[in-house]
C-alpha cells in the first residue's frame, strides 16, 4: 500500500512538473504531497535542483530569463527592474549577470548565492506602480512595465549610468514599447518630470 503510494505521490509530482516548470516543496505542501517525494524523484534521477530550493524536470528547455523565475519564487515580494527589466522588454544592449530587483524600502535584503541579485530599494508608488505579472517557465515574475522601467532608469542614472537611461528612452520610444502618456505618468511618478522633460521632448521632434 504504501508503495502504491509512494508511486502515486511521485506520479503527481512530475505531472505537476510539467506544468509548473519550476518546483519548491511549498508547492507541494499546497497539494498535501509529502515535500519528501522531491529527495526521491532527484536521487532517482527523475528531477534535478536547479537552485537551492527548487527543482525541475531533468532536459526540461529553459528560457532565456530562467534565473529570474528562479529569483521571484525565492523572493516573492521583489520586482524585476532597471537592466533586467530592460532585457525582459528587449529594449538596449543591456545584459546583466545579477537580477536587478527591487525591494520594499524596509523589506529584508534578501541573501542570494545564485542566481545573484542587485537588490534596488523602493518605495511608495514607485514601488507599487507600474508593475507586469509575465509568466516564465511557469512561474509568475513582477516585472516592471518598460516605460516605469525607462522611468526608472533616470532616477538611478547614478547606479546604471545617464547614457544607459537614454538609449533605454531612445530605442523603447523607437520600438513603440510605451506612449508618451505612459512615459510621462512614471516620470511623475518617479519625480522625474524635470530631469526627463528635455530628453522626451528630443525624442518626439
Amino acid at each position: 500500500m504504501t508503495l502504491q503510494m509512494n508511486s502515486t505521490h511521485e506520479h503527481a509530482v512530475l505531472e505537476l512538473a510539467k506544468v509548473q516548470t519550476l518546483l519548491r516543496a511549498r508547492d507541494l505542501a499546497e497539494r498535501k504531497l509529502p515535500t519528501v517525494v522531491l529527495t526521491r524523484l532527484v536521487a532517482a534521477g527523475k528531477l534535478e535542483r536547479v537552485a537551492r530550493g527548487v527543482y525541475g524536470l531533468p532536459g526540461t528547455a529553459i528560457s532565456e530569463h530562467r534565473s529570474l523565475a528562479e529569483v521571484a519564487l525565492r523572493v516573492p515580494n521583489g520586482v524585476v527592474c532597471l537592466l533586467s527589466a530592460l532585457r525582459v522588454h528587449g529594449i538596449g544592449t543591456q545584459a546583466p549577470f545579477e537580477v536587478w530587483l527591487a525591494i520594499e524600502h524596509r523589506a529584508p535584503i534578501p541573501r542570494l548565492d545564485q542566481p545573484r541579485i542587485r537588490p534596488v530599494r523602493m518605495s511608495g508608488n514607485s514601488f507599487t506602480d507600474g508593475i507586469d505579472h509575465l509568466s516564465i517557465d511557469g512561474v509568475s515574475v513582477a516585472v516592471f512595465k518598460a516605460a516605469k522601467t525607462v522611468a526608472d532608469c533616470f532616477k538611478y542614472r547614478n547606479k546604471i549610468g545617464l547614457d544607459v537611461a537614454l538609449e533605454a528612452l531612445r530605442d523603447g520610444w523607437a520600438q513603440r514599447k510605451f506612449t508618451m502618456d505612459e512615459i510621462w505618468h512614471f516620470a511623475a511618478v518617479d519625480r522625474m518630470t524635470n530631469v526627463m522633460r528635455p530628453y522626451l521632448e528630443s525624442v518626439t521632434v
